[in-house]
Parts: C-alpha cells; structure tokens; sequence
C-alpha cells in the first residue's frame, strides 16, 4: 500500500470551522473528500512535529486536530539524516530559513522512503517554482523523493 505523509495544514483544513473565502472553503471541501473517499487506499504516516504544530493554539482546537492524529505511525523527525537534508534545502535558497519546519517535513518523507506528502503549503512545500529543485537535492543527496501534492490532485485517482 503506498505511503501517505500527513502535513499539518491536512490537519488544518480538516478541522478548521468554514470560512466565507472561496479559495478555503473548496480547499477544506477538498481535503474532507480526500480523507472520507482516498485515504483508505493508503499507509498514513505523520511526524512528531506534526503533531506539535497541530497541538498549538486553542486547546478545543488543537485537542480536536489530536484525533485526526491519533494511531497515525510518526516518522523519526530526529533521524541524523532529516535536519541535514532540511538545511541543504534551505542552502539551496528552495525554502526560507523561517521555513525550516517546512523544510524537515520534506526531509523526513525523503528520508523514510515516503511515496506522497499530501500538504496544503503552496506557498513553501507543493510550490510548482521551487518542486524541480526540492526533487533534485532530494535525489541528490540519494533519496527518492516523495510526489508531494494536495489533495486536489489526489481525488479519485488512488
């Protein structure tokens, strides 16, 4: 079964109340079809920091996120490999250094073998401008990388 990274903002579009911005609301329908319809087709996993960044915040929200969470296996965001290849995507001016959270979401995926991140973070991570280059450190560096995408481009295709 191909393995599905969990980014925060799936977690955030998930549980987030509904909004009057078109953008969101087709974004947060997308995501709710993507986890009730796909993600039985696929091995999720997620990261300890994930779960950080899911944690902050209102304490009912933040509590409410927890359980989308929950039983998910958490990749190793401690492995040596993971802050090296964060910061060589960085060096590589692909993601700014106040994205290093970002970053070291793209990193554990590579590092653990991941087939897919699923992320709403167009701006840092599913960035058509900056992909071309996170792919070629990542193969660089001798991971395959992960197809990092949204849901989007996942409905009814897994």
């Amino acid at each position: 079964m191909p393995v599905v990274y969990i980014e925060t903002t799936i977690i955030g579009y998930l549980t987030a109340r509904s909004s009057d911005a078109v953008i969101f609301q087709a974004r947060q329908q997308l995501t709710r079809q993507w986890w009730n319809e796909e993600r039985g087709k696929y091995e999720l996993v997620t990261s300890q920091l994930v779960v950080d960044e899911a944690s902050t915040g209102d304490l009912t929200a933040g509590a409410e996120r927890l359980v989308y969470l929950a039983g998910m296996p958490l990749l190793d965001i401690e492995h040596p490999a993971v802050p090296v290849l964060a910061d060589r995507l960085i060096a590589e001016h692909l993601l700014p250094w106040k994205a290093a959270a970002d970053a070291r979401h793209v990193a554990v995926s590579a590092v653990f073998g991941v087939d897919y991140l699923l992320t709403w973070n167009c701006t840092h991570i599913a960035n058509a401008a900056t992909l071309p280059g996170i792919y070629r450190v990542l193969r660089d560096a001798g991971y395959e990388p992960p197809l990092i995408a949204t849901p989007q481009e996942f409905s009814g295709n897994g």
